[in-house]
């Protein structure tokens, strides 16, 4: 069977709860082989720790959301380096700028992504970033970071604009591509993922949000990365097989520490 990786999800939620079984064994119906589940505070990481070490095909990544910031302790590189010790911890993230709902936050969140920037560069694991309505602060910080020292990114759920894209691609990050993708109003996030190189894509649910058609509306899960895949592949003018088979290349080049784990 094919397989697939989703990149980045929330299976911490509450959405999910008394149902991690059943929600992975769906995904792997799907193709759906692994997964990042995404720790968006920090006292929350045992949590999304557990659910790491209870089922082999989940992984995770900390950090602190921008919209987060401000109501949390800030991240220190030290507490991050820490977290990134544990086997299935395979990010850091996700950070970012968010100025759509937390503009009065800017300057907190900014000192947060430049934490998790250092943490990145010093861990050697790639950076989750989230940008909303930020890219000119985005496009600077990340920029200036990458030419201090660089480190590996993913920006993911992309939906921004195709100057940031190409700023992104050109300092060898990766872009990843969510149910916002399949939306009928989406044609320029299209656009842009179609201008992108192939091996520079990622797949993700990004749930429980941004269910991709033909689940808008609903909760979305990791199982309808397939969804998104289908419409990618469209894109690229590929099999469904083959782009599912060059993301999940993608996502063991840029994941590498989830590429190598295995059960101890």
């Amino acid at each position: 069977m094919t397989t697939l990786v989703d990149s980045h999800c929330h299976i911490d939620f509450p959405d999910f709860d008394g149902e991690h079984a059943a929600l992975i064994a769906r995904a792997a119906e799907a193709g759906v082989t692994r997964m990042v589940t995404i720790c968006t505070r920090l006292r929350n990481e045992p949590t999304v720790r557990a659910l790491a070490e209870s089922y082999a095909p989940v992984f995770y990544a900390a950090g602190t959301h921008p919209m987060s910031a401000a109501d949390e302790p800030m991240a220190t590189v030290d507490g991050l380096i820490a977290i990134a010790q544990h086997p299935k911890m395979v990010g850091i993230g996700e950070s970012g700028l968010d100025y759509h709902y937390t503009a009065e936050s800017a300057e907190v969140q900014k000192q947060s992504l430049r934490i998790h920037i250092a943490a990145a560069q010093e861990t050697g694991l790639p950076l989750i970033i989230h940008n909303r309505a930020s890219d000119d602060d985005m496009s600077k910080i990340l920029t200036a970071g990458y030419k201090a020292k660089p480190f590996t990114c993913v920006m993911h759920c992309f939906s921004s604009s195709p100057a940031l894209a190409r700023a992104m691609l050109d300092l060898g990050f990766y872009l990843s591509m969510s149910g916002i993708a399949t939306f009928p109003k989406s044609q320029e996030v299209r656009d842009i993922f179609a201008a992108a190189p192939l091996d520079r894509v990622l797949v993700e649910t990004d749930s429980p949000y941004l269910a991709p058609k033909p689940h808008r509306g609903r909760r979305n899960e990791p199982a309808y990365t397939a969804d998104t895949a289908r419409v990618g592949a469209e894109l690229f003018g590929v099999d469904f097989d083959t782009f599912a088979a060059r993301t999940t290349a993608n996502f063991n080049r840029l994941f590498s520490k989830a590429a190598t784990w295995t059960p101890a």
